[in-house]
């Protein structure tokens, strides 16, 4: 193997021990409030984020796993994860900001999600079926075969989507379902999304949306 290729594979293999170190690193939540202060303008004091009918709508924050949170930071300030606002606040944090953020979050009680009032109990009841059990005839695998029962959420991989805003689920529905994100493993929700119409993604993200989440 020449030279070349051994340096190229060495800093290859660096870049992703040092990423994995990052992620390691132990969070501070006192110290995370203080860091949240880029955060708030958009996800609020209390992390509930904000669902704006039409327009853009912010993650809840509170509650989240707090490596699902530092693994999202990371994704977008190494480009694998796009969205031209939060790529400039993520960049505005270092690796120990991030984990100290994360587990600020992480610590704050789950808040009520917010859309998803327009949907009639027939979406409704489509939205449940596709939560709890999927649909087998269109190959969708249930929510909760990943994020867990009540869809709560299972580690870094799978977050916490219940009580998550409408507005949110049914934008990165759309973004998997789209080729506009694919930052989870395999791009399973890629897969999942392209099976899902536009009348299933409502469907869902509304029903998530009005599930409350079992405290801890």
């Amino acid at each position: 193997m020449n030279k070349t290729v051994i340096k190229g594979l060495g800093l290859l293999l660096g870049t992703g021990l040092n990423a994995g170190a990052a992620m390691a690193l132990e969070g501070d939540a006192q110290r995370g409030q203080e860091a949240s202060a880029t955060c708030v303008a958009c996800h609020q004091a209390d992390g509930s984020g904000m669902n704006v009918p039409g327009g853009e709508s912010w993650p809840r924050l509170a509650g989240l796993d707090s490596g699902y949170i530092v693994k999202q930071l990371h994704d977008f300030q190494e480009g694998r994860r796009e969205n031209a606002s939060m790529t400039l606040f993520a960049n505005m944090l270092d690796d120990q900001q991030i984990a100290d953020v994360a587990a600020y979050y992480s610590q704050m009680p789950v808040t009520p999600a917010q859309g998803g009032e327009e949907v009639d109990d027939a979406l409704l009841e489509r939205g449940e079926q596709l939560a709890n059990r999927g649909d087998w005839d269109a190959y969708i695998v249930s929510c909760k075969s990943c994020h867990g029962p009540g869809s709560e959420g299972v580690g870094s991989d799978f977050p916490g989507i219940a009580s998550q805003h409408a507005g949110y689920i049914t934008a990165q529905l759309e973004a998997w379902k789209n080729d506009e994100r694919s930052n989870d493993p395999q791009n399973l929700m890629g897969a999942i999304a392209k099976r899902m119409s536009d009348e299933d993604i409502q469907a869902v993200s509304a029903w998530l949306s009005r599930q409350s989440v079992t405290a801890e």
